[in-house]
């Protein structure tokens, strides 16, 4: 049996959706489908709203901001009263600032905000149910309202039901021109393909897939598979593949330093990631010098 026959298509532009016209440009996608940030104040957390807008105005998507306000939860001594009533405040400022930064971003994009009692894995896990897109800031120290978005980012992309994007400092003074993406064979990085080519037909990108020789091997089955999968897709971005020797973490860092997104599946076979979030994912999320995107696969989503 081939990849091809094993593979199911998982981008998320292609999955059917109720009310929703299947899309590749961003140009004829419908208002259901929406894009989900998580928000906590932080540098980071500005930064993905940011990039979530400008996405929403190319998907022509809605824009909906989410602050986990975990202090409800918390067993607070007698006479905190006015101590949770200035951390409600604080919260709603959260928001508040959130949506004045989105439509500075991008005003024709349609956007809501709030605040939600609960953790913020739990109740991000939550958003991802019905999101088309989950995008959270890598985290940082200024961060002024409990646990950071950052310190769960990891566990979103093993876990949501959506794709997630997770924000980090761009560390290249220059515009990027290029998606990059992992692949390995698996299903998973079949369904990162797909969202790499429609991330990169979107905006206008080009795409660079990158994969990782395996030690005592020619590397001949997946260079054709991946050859043969990409014949397959529809005309658009123009795709550079790289057949590279080393480790595909480093290999992926190296090639983030100049690209606008990497995009990598949930989990893979061995090259990329063996478990969910492996040490290869978790080395790009916490270290690439760009935005990173996880794509699941079906199985995921159940």
């Amino acid at each position: 049996m081939t990849i091809m026959q094993e593979y199911s298509r998982t981008d998320i532009t292609e999955l059917p959706h109720p009310g929703r016209r299947s899309a590749t440009n961003g140009k004829d996608v419908l208002a259901g489908t929406s894009i989900v940030v998580g928000v906590d104040g932080s540098i980071m957390s500005e930064a993905a709203v940011r990039w979530a807008a400008a996405e929403a105005a190319v998907r022509r998507a809605r824009l909906k901001l989410v602050h986990a306000f975990i202090w409800p939860l918390l067993r607070l001594p007698p006479g905190c009263g006015e101590l949770l009533l200035n951390l409600k405040v604080m919260a709603d400022n959260v928001v508040r600032e959130s949506l004045e930064i989105a439509h500075t971003a991008a005003a024709e994009v349609p956007a809501d905000g709030g605040k939600v009692a609960g953790y913020p894995l739990p109740v991000l896990l939550g958003e991802s149910r019905t999101a088309d897109l989950l995008v959270v800031g890598s985290g940082g120290p200024d961060s002024t309202l409990g646990p950071l978005i950052g310190s769960v980012s990891a566990e979103l992309a093993a876990h949501a039901y959506c794709p997630v994007v997770v924000i980090r400092p761009q560390q290249s003074g220059q515009t990027a021109h290029r998606v990059v993406a992992g692949y390995d064979g698996s299903a998973a990085s079949e369904a990162a393909l797909d969202f790499a080519l429609a991330h990169a037909n979107r905006h206008n990108l080009s795409l660079q897939v990158i994969t990782v020789r395996p030690p005592h091997s020619d590397g001949h089955n997946v260079t054709e598979d991946l050859l043969a999968t990409i014949k397959t897709r529809p005309a658009g971005a123009c795709a550079q593949l790289l057949y590279c020797d080393g480790h595909p973490a480093e290999q992926l860092l190296h090639h983030s330093a100049d690209a606008e997104l990497v995009v990598l599946g949930s989990r893979g076979r061995g090259g990329f990631n063996g478990l969910p979030l492996g040490s290869v994912s978790q080395a790009v999320l916490q270290q690439a010098a760009c935005p990173v995107a996880v794509i699941p696969t079906t199985a995921d989503r159940r």
